[in-house]
């Protein structure tokens, strides 16, 4: 049963270009201007059930569960779990306007933590909005089922990282914000947008892209290699590591948002030591150049049966020729795609190209 939207009218299946995506997002390393041309190069694959092992903002999810396939989104990270379940497991709640206004509204009989407020001063938002966030982070873990606080979360979520400098929380640099300077980058007027304000318009756009395929569709936390099940396609966008060791740590980056997510429990993980007061935890075996190949190695075998697609960048550890070889270990066939008109936002290096491996 269809119900938010015919599917025969959702755009992302006809064959000219998309004219409605997903939601809009600054999330870095997302699919979303590529999907167009990753759906040309998976149209004639023939599969009906699909894992996104690194969801992160769901874009190919929503892509796949948009053409009609049983889709299973994954993401370690609890916030972009979130995400997955608010867009791809949920087929038909909305957040309604009652819902808002009391996410936006404080309980005068409800006792409330000013966590951010103390904490966070001066790091990443104002004094005001930090307390705007410690009332909204509350009121949403109040909120009654799991897919209506999923789309609260995610709405925060896009929130939060469109006032951000480089949309990232990966140093302390309130100050690019409030200096009265010439700018060459960023746009004030979205970091002076009222936090209610952005809050509601992604509200509204979550709200609008909700909708049942038809199919089954779940998310799920997991690491990539430990999910559970069998896929006949699984498609993978692993944390990009340079050919000079530099990588992109998406805890890090992201450390705030994970934050938000356990609240309660927020001031224990912090790493005290650090001015932009990040989690604890050792980096990732996916953002660590001497152990990606290993853990990329683990991922084809763990999907040996099924096909496999994968997302990278041309200048990435391991190089593109290292990565045919590891997947001519499971697989008979691997053709390679290269898209040369993508340019990587914050990157300068004009050489980078995005690639899609798929191997059967």
């Amino acid at each position: 049963m269809r119900t938010k939207r015919d599917l025969a009218q959702l755009p992302l299946l006809r064959d000219e270009p998309s004219l409605r995506q997903p939601p809009s997002t600054r999330y870095q390393g997302s699919k979303l201007k590529l999907l167009e041309w990753i759906w040309l190069n998976l149209q004639h694959v023939e599969f009906s059930t699909a894992l996104d092992a690194f969801g992160g903002t769901g874009s190919i999810a929503y892509l796949l569960k948009a053409h009609g396939k049983e889709v299973t989104y994954n993401d370690h990270l609890r916030f972009n779990h979130l995400i997955g379940t608010a867009l791809i497991e949920n087929s038909h709640v909305e957040l309604l306007p009652e819902n808002v206004a009391f996410i936006l509204t404080r309980d005068p009989h409800h006792s409330y933590d000013d966590l951010i407020a103390t904490l966070f001063g001066g790091i990443y938002f104002t004094a005001a909005e930090n307390l705007w966030l410690d009332l909204i982070c509350q009121n949403i873990a109040r909120l009654p089922g799991k897919y209506k606080k999923a789309l609260a979360y995610y709405a925060l979520f896009q929130s939060c990282i469109v006032k951000r400098p480089y949309n990232l929380f990966h140093r302390k640099n309130l100050y690019m914000r409030l200096a009265s300077v010439e700018r060459s980058f960023g746009n004030k007027a979205t970091w002076d947008t009222p936090f209610e304000d952005h809050y509601k318009q992604f509200v509204a756009e979550a709200n609008a892209s909700v909708f049942d395929s038809g199919f089954r569709c779940r998310a799920i936390c997991c690491d990539a290699t430990e999910i559970p099940g069998q896929f006949d396609l699984v498609y993978l966008d692993p944390p990009y590591v340079s050919s000079k060791g530099t990588t992109v740590d998406y805890r890090d980056f992201y450390h705030f948002l994970e934050g938000l997510v356990i609240y309660p429990r927020w001031r224990a993980e912090i790493d005290y030591s650090r001015k932009h007061l990040p989690l604890k935890g050792d980096r990732s075996r996916w953002s660590d150049p001497k152990r990606i190949t290993d853990a990329l190695q683990n991922c084809f075998e763990r999907y040996a049966d099924s096909t496999i697609v994968l997302s990278y960048g041309n200048k990435g550890i391991p190089s593109v020729e290292e990565i045919v070889a590891l997947l001519k270990h499971y697989k008979g066939e691997v053709i390679v795609t290269e898209q040369p008109n993508y340019k990587y936002a914050l990157s300068l290096d004009s050489s980078k190209k995005e690639m899609l491996f798929i191997a059967r």
